[in-house]
């Protein structure tokens, strides 16, 4: 879902900094002809992780989308994910917020 709501170029400066193996599964099946998706609320990028990760019940699905975001903060330079960040929109946006408290 954070992968198809970036600009191709973005994702691909992302997917640089992801372990091998995960790297692998953040392309599978990305078609970066139609991206990015434009959509504006939280609620649609929510969505979105439901389809890719249906395991996840709707009452854990902003917990697990803020412990993503805290694990990629963790991991992954300042700079590059505050692009990724930047591209969100801004109730998404203030998922990744929460996962820095």
């Amino acid at each position: 879902a954070l992968r198809d709501r970036m600009l191709p170029d973005e994702a691909v400066q992302l997917a640089a900094q992801l372990p091998t193996l995960v790297r692998g599964c953040y392309f599978a099946g990305w078609h970066p002809a139609d991206k990015p998706l434009k959509y504006r609320d939280k609620q649609t990028f929510l969505a979105r992780v439901q389809q890719g990760a249906p395991n996840i019940t709707s009452d854990e699905l902003e917990l697990t989308v803020t412990a993503v975001f805290h694990r990629l903060s963790t991991e992954i330079p300042g700079g590059e994910t505050d692009q990724v960040r930047d591209q969100l929109p801004a109730d998404v946006r203030e998922l990744w917020a929460r996962s820095a408290l």
